[in-house]
């Protein structure tokens, strides 16, 4: 079987983490999400026993699953080494697009922020519904299609400007319309997909771009241009950034859009549609009209 052609340099994607890890960069894309997580898990009433952090890049997710879940056993499957969270996290090393765990282990799968970089998405969710108990569920985010169009925008304006054309040099990320399908295509049941705008705003681009560089989500498309910018392209940049999205106290947003994901590996005990043709009242009694004649 061919594989996926590959997006990201994901050796690359682990070497700018752990940069950000030494520097001990502010995570407020990741607060956000654990604490979106947390209250989502807050509205379902299970006790779960083997729950796995998949690929999430800092421990900040797995210390809010303990404090609020206490389970018997939770495995922080991360990029990187790392040492930090709670005493009782089974910490390992590893790549969400090759989970190393034996089917139907967990009953609770989680990763933040991270499957957005995966080469093979729609893969990686096959993966995270394997190694799911039936009736266990998945719950993710991950940035989507509207984050930074802001800095997408300037760059490829001054791009062009300049150079006359355009390289790769924001990611592709995810469309929340395409994630229910994702999910459903992965075997997951009653998929759901919603996106949270987050907006931030910096004095210019070039805090925007110091706060990604902190995060070690700077570019690393494959395809990105290898050659040295100079500095009067991210001024023209900054320029047109500042021209078409600077507020009136002159500070510049930048759009986060975080999707998250929930899905159940099936089981005969979930709510399922109700088969063609079964059912008891007719839309058109509801709606009060008259049916269409047959032809």
């Amino acid at each position: 079987m061919n594989r996926p052609r590959a997006i990201f340099d994901r050796q690359l994607i682990r070497l700018r983490l752990a940069r950000a890890a030494r520097q001990e960069a502010e995570e407020f894309l990741l607060a956000r999400a654990a604490e979106e997580l947390s209250e989502r898990l807050a509205t379902i009433k299970r006790q779960f026993q083997s729950v796995l952090d998949a690929g999430t890049p800092s421990p900040l997710v797995a210390t809010e699953l303990v404090e609020r879940l206490h389970p018997p056993l939770l495995v922080r499957m991360a990029p990187l080494a790392c040492l930090a969270g709670p005493a009782s996290l089974l910490r390992i090393v590893g790549d969400e697009e090759a989970l190393p765990f034996a089917p139907a282990r967990f009953d609770l799968a989680v990763s933040a922020l991270a499957l957005h970089n995966a080469n093979d998405l729609p893969g990686a969710l096959i993966q995270l519904h394997r190694v799911l108990k039936p009736d266990g569920l998945f719950l993710g985010c991950l940035l989507g299609g509207r984050s930074l169009h802001e800095l997408r925008t300037a760059l490829a304006a001054a791009e062009s400007d300049i150079f006359g054309g355009m390289s790769p040099r924001v990611a592709p990320f995810a469309d929340v319309r395409d994630m229910g399908g994702l999910l459903q295509r992965a075997g997951f049941a009653l998929p759901v997909a919603d996106s949270e705008p987050l907006t931030i705003r910096y004095d210019d681009m070039f805090a925007l771009m110091r706060d990604i560089r902190a995060m070690g989500a700077t570019n690393a498309l494959e395809a990105r241009e290898r050659k040295p910018v100079t500095k009067s392209f991210f001024q023209r940049a900054a320029r047109i950034y500042a021209e078409r999205f600077a507020q009136a106290d002159g500070r510049i947003p930048a759009t986060f859009e975080m999707i998250f994901l929930s899905g159940w590996a099936p089981h005969e005990s979930q709510q399922k549609p109700l088969a063609p043709g079964s059912a008891k009242v007719r839309l058109a009694d509801v709606l009060k009209t008259k049916p269409l004649p047959e032809d």
